[in-house]
């Protein structure tokens, strides 16, 4: 398989690939290449945090004690949100892990408590290549879900349509799909469902609508799982589903023909794992129009970065500074919409700090911070030298490692190895005079471009 074809597919079903495993697979056929990085997602490695405090309560207690615990609670997600952070960092299942990531910012959700955040996020990564169809089912029951979007309070006397309304626009259908009828009769399918106290999932039957729904023309006593199998029915599932994989993994312009073939092996059965696979055996993913013009999360430039220079965080809390700072907060959704890609990851104040943060994190540089992750305010705050030492962002780099991964590897290779997009006749001939930099100094440098931001 061509290098730059491997890089290219690592780029967007991961955060990109060292020379030395570029080497190792270039000697396979693209076939085994993407058949090697299936069978190394085939399994699910749950992520955790310790959750030890929880054990022996009950209700009754969590009521007596709920300021405290809650406290902890919300300390332990953040504690996961950093575990997360670290398993996209070295993860073992590349392809399941990033297509957690993709799955976060559709089946959106978020949760001060541990127990259901740890159970929604697990879902999501054991799900990540599943059956669409199940997966959907699941998610609808979650406890997470169930209080993200008042299912909970979802009962035959007073329906509340928030989950069936986003079930629909952002999940499934996309917009203009369904009728305020359609909201209303499946609402009424969904009544009675809510979770026990450590989230399992619980049927009320005394809350839910048992009479008859219209739905989509169709009549019965529906309950949610058969409002999901009627959705799934409609071949625009189908292709909302493959549009929102394509502008995420392959370009966020539509090419209708692509989509088209995405559709016929999706519809078919909802197996993700087939649809991706179809994706990344296609002729046009690898097309020199996809190459490179995908503007990186916030997240995928974090972790990046550390594909190239290994690093680590001294302070959890400072990751959250710096997610913050470029837009994205790992577990903290904006809303439930998610996170708006593309363009919308870069401003004025996100470019700069984007551009300088290669040099912080691995040149021992200080950057300060502030909590409103203000870029701005960074500025002026370090031209005052009026901070304190805690004020600082510290991170620990692995140069061994990369000297390691890298070894053999002259500047001008480099380039080619870290920049995948286009690069101007003025940025070139800029590299050109300082290729005799240092390999740490010129690396830091290529990750400093406008160019990086690309993938």
């Amino acid at each position: 398989m061509k290098s730059a074809h491997i890089k290219h597919l690592y780029n967007r079903i991961g955060f990109g690939i060292t020379p030395k495993e570029v080497k190792r697979l270039s000697k396979k056929s693209k076939k085994k290449v993407i058949n090697e990085l299936f069978s190394s997602s085939n399994t699910t490695t749950n992520l955790s945090v310790d959750i030890s405090f929880l054990e022996g309560i009950n209700y009754k207690d969590y009521k007596k004690r709920r300021r405290e615990l809650q406290k902890i609670s919300r300390n332990k997600v953040k504690e996961f949100s950093f575990a997360w952070f670290e398993r996209l960092n070295n993860p073992t299942e590349i392809l399941r892990e990033k297509m957690t990531l993709f799955w976060a910012n559709h089946f959106v959700c978020e949760s001060k408590n541990i127990l259901f955040v740890d159970s929604y996020n697990n879902l999501l990564r054991k799900n990540a290549l599943g059956n669409f169809r199940d997966f959907t089912k699941k998610i609808s029951k979650e406890a997470a879900m169930l209080g993200y979007l008042n299912n909970k309070q979802n009962k035959k006397k007073s329906p509340n349509e928030n989950f069936s309304r986003e079930l629909m626009e952002l999940f499934t259908l996309g917009q203009d799909q369904y009728t305020e009828k359609d909201i209303k009769e499946a609402a009424r399918a969904f009544t009675g469902y809510n979770h026990k106290f450590r989230g399992e999932f619980s049927f009320r039957e005394k809350h839910h609508d048992k009479n008859e729904k219209t739905f989509f023309g169709k009549t019965g006593n529906f309950n949610g799982d058969d409002i999901i199998d009627l959705i799934l029915e409609k071949k625009q599932c189908a292709r909302f589903i493959s549009e929102k994989i394509y502008t995420y993994f392959v370009n966020e312009n539509i090419n209708k023909k692509h989509i088209d073939e995405m559709v016929t092996v999706f519809y078919k059965d909802y197996d993700i794992e087939k649809l991706m696979h179809y994706v990344l055996s296609s002729k046009w993913f690898y097309a020199d129009e996809n190459i490179g013009t995908k503007i990186k999360s916030p997240i995928e430039f974090l972790v990046g970065i550390n594909t190239i220079v290994p690093y680590t965080f001294k302070k959890e809390k400072q990751l959250f500074w710096v997610q913050k700072m470029l837009g994205q907060v790992l577990l903290s959704p904006p809303n439930v919409a998610g996170w708006k890609t593309g363009r919308n990851w870069i401003d004025s104040n996100t470019i700069v700090s984007r551009l300088r943060l290669p040099s912080v994190l691995l040149n021992n540089a200080e950057i300060a911070y502030s909590e409103k992750g203000n870029e701005e305010t960074i500025i002026t705050n370090l031209k005052k030298r009026k901070l304190t030492k805690k004020a600082y962002i510290k991170i620990k780099a692995n140069w061994n490692l990369f000297e390691e991964n890298y070894k053999n590897i002259s500047n001008k290779e480099l380039i080619h190895q870290v920049i995948t997009s286009e690069i101007n006749k003025g940025t070139a001939e800029m590299l050109d005079k300082n290729k005799t930099l240092s390999k740490h100094d010129f690396v830091v440098q290529l990750m400093s471009l406008p160019e990086y931001q690309l993938c």
